[in-house]
């Protein structure tokens, strides 16, 4: 897979095929390839292309290849089919929209089905993309499927969405049912030399004049994509629209947005595939639905039962219930790289990073264990105190540390059975955290720190050693 990702990234063709083959099977192997090139990404414009079936997206997307291609760039296309409601598959009928560029290395064009999504983007069409941008990709056009109401996921994956329209198809203010109006940046209006071109430009005027458009009001081209006429101004409207995002921090509250939604949706899958697993199991599903049917149970205490099965965790309880949940496990070492051979190499665990921490004289290096971590210690002065236990005791486990909902709460009961706190409690620890040690004497010769977690960002780099 290293090798796989080394040649992604290299920006062979074949490679990417391949990855993106991996991602769509839905298995563990494409996942690691999408984890090992994701910080790789970020770097595209990504580009959708929406709009009611027969307003000639893939007629467009093909114009947008072509001048792009004239600027020397190289590019990708992810033309995205609706998936049969019997077999799973898809006709993949743009690509035939797009045969001049098939034979062209800078121009990668990828079908992709829907799978069911009726937002219109399944989540290997996201990773797809990933892949594409990280093997150096730039623009990447996202032409989605076209199915009106249902389709506006394509807004938490592009940069610049745009909304493709036609005269004569009907009551133009169907814009504005299907959620269109809402998701555009710029409304295109395709076979602009058609009757009636004029008056849906007028129309749609009239609606933006209605909507909060903020800082950027979408800009309305006309076009001929089948002659290629408009498809210069419509690159230029691109580029004003990367630029105006590029402007602040407009571009990274689009991209967290939509990386918010991605991540929620992956989290609702796995707890769902937990459910129907083994912990609890179709027929016991089967048994909550007939009891629904017969209503012996109402809906929410069906499904609060089910979580129940799953544990504490999954109901979003825990620490929040009063009880102490393992955070880390910290172990005292003489030297950090020493020890890696056995955790990170032997035993698989990810290296965060080792960090200095010159307040405590201790050099930190966290890695996730499952749903707690190890934390190795070492001194990096001679006056360290984990340098005098080492000297005493050898190395081996430090402290244990719980994380705990209220810590204020916590040292209540720790005064009231009698156990003496080390150092200032409540002291601030990594992450926004507050912390507090208690004493070995009371603890059968265990230092254990209690940990409150910071209410602010989420947890990415984990590094601890300033709660010594």
């Amino acid at each position: 897979m290293e090798d796989l990702s080394r040649r992604v990234a290299a920006g062979d063709p074949v490679s990417l095929a391949r990855a993106i083959s991996l991602v769509e099977e839905g298995t563990q192997r494409g996942e690691a390839i999408v984890a090992d090139l994701f910080p790789r990404t970020g770097r595209a414009a990504i580009v959708g292309v929406t709009g009611p079936p027969g307003a000639g997206k893939s007629s467009l997307v093909n114009r947008l290849v072509a001048h792009y291609r004239s600027q020397g760039r190289s590019l990708a296309v992810v033309a995205v089919d609706p998936s049969s409601a019997f077999s799973g598959g898809a006709v993949l009928g743009d690509r035939i929209r797009m045969q001049e560029h098939a034979l062209d290395p800078a121009v990668f064009i990828r079908s992709m089905a829907t799978r069911g999504r009726f937002g219109g983007l399944s989540r290997a069409t996201r990773d797809a993309i990933d892949l594409m941008d990280a093997a150096g990709r730039d623009p990447i056009l996202l032409e989605t499927v076209g199915v009106g109401q249902d389709e506006v996921d394509v807004v938490r994956v592009a940069d610049t969405v745009l909304v493709v329209l036609t005269p004569g198809q009907g009551d133009d203010i169907q814009a504005i049912k299907a959620g269109l109006l809402e998701i555009a940046d710029l409304f295109v209006i395709n076979k602009a030399d058609h009757p009636g071109a004029d008056r849906l430009a007028s129309d749609l005027e009239g609606m933006l004049s209605l909507v909060d458009t903020r800082d950027w009001t979408p800009p309305i081209l006309a076009c001929v994509a089948t002659e290629a006429k408009g498809i210069a101004p419509l690159a230029e409207a691109i580029g004003r629209h990367r630029a105006f995002l590029a402007e602040g921090d407009r571009l990274a509250l689009r991209r967290r947005a939509g990386l918010r939604a991605r991540f929620l949706e992956i989290l609702r899958d796995r707890l769902l595939s937990r459910i129907t697993s083994g912990e609890v199991g179709e027929a016991e599903l089967e048994r909550r639905e007939a009891a629904l049917l017969a209503r012996q149970i109402d809906p929410y205490t069906a499904a609060r039962e089910v979580l129940e099965r799953l544990g504490p965790e999954a109901q979003g309880e825990g620490a929040a219930r009063g009880g102490a949940l393992l955070d880390h496990v910290g172990l005292a070492v003489r030297r950090i790289e020493d020890r890696l051979a056995l955790y990170r190499d032997v035993l698989g665990l990810e290296l965060q990073g080792i960090d200095q921490v010159p307040g405590e004289g201790v050099r930190v290096a966290l890695l996730p264990a499952g749903r707690a971590r190890i934390e190795l210690v070492e001194p990096a002065t001679e006056s360290s105190s984990v340098r005098r236990f080492l000297d005493t005791r050898g190395e081996g486990i430090h402290h244990v540390c719980f994380e705990v909902d209220d810590l204020d709460a916590a040292l209540e009961r720790v005064g009231r059975a009698g156990l003496e706190v080390v150092g200032t409690p409540g002291r601030p620890g990594a992450e926004g955290s507050r912390i507090a040690f208690i004493h070995p004497r009371a603890t059968g010769g265990v230092l254990i720190e209690l940990r409150e977690s910071g209410r602010g960002p989420v947890r990415i780099r984990a590094v601890e050693g300033t709660d010594r």
